[in-house]
């Protein structure tokens, strides 16, 4: 029985050498996916206020078009660049993004319903040049005339 006491060794430097390879190993794992995840996050960070600015921009169209007050000018592919600050300017870091909106009326339609067609595509050059695009279909609804008893078409509300 006194043998079995004294025969308990301690860790060798074998084993340590294998338990640091082990977990080196498992750090630089760790460390290789951290590029990846810094361009999915980058990836994340443009899509989503993307579709921010897509969301306000067929937000004020389908505004104005439900209004039957309102002017509505048939345009294909108005452009305009928004910066993400809200400046007159872009500020060092800024994004600048480029908002093209289409607007075209269905005078096709054999009913009175008049139908707006707006598409709308929000690209981010020089990293994305395709973008996210959405469409929406606008119907002029008598309870949204403003001013009241104003007349149709009379108004510019841009």
């Amino acid at each position: 029985m006194l043998r079995l006491i004294c025969n308990k060794k301690g860790i060798s430097l074998v084993e340590v050498m294998i338990a640091i390879f082990l977990t080196t190993i498992g750090i630089m794992a760790l460390l290789s996916l951290q590029p990846t995840g810094w361009k999915t996050m980058a990836k994340a960070d443009y899509l989503g206020r993307s579709s921010g600015i897509l969301n306000r921009t067929l937000g004020n169209y389908e505004t104005t078009i439900l209004n039957p007050c309102c002017i509505i000018t048939v345009a294909n592919a108005v452009c305009s660049n928004v910066i993400v600050s809200d400046n007159s300017s872009a500020i060092n870091g800024d994004m600048t993004y480029s908002v093209c909106a289409n607007v075209t009326h269905d005078t096709t339609s054999t009913n009175t319903v008049n139908l707006w067609y707006v598409t709308a595509t929000v690209t981010w050059p020089p990293i994305n040049y395709i973008g996210i695009q959405e469409s929406l279909i606008v119907r002029r609804q008598e309870m949204y005339r403003f001013p009241t008893g104003g007349a149709d078409n009379s108004v510019s509300c841009n």
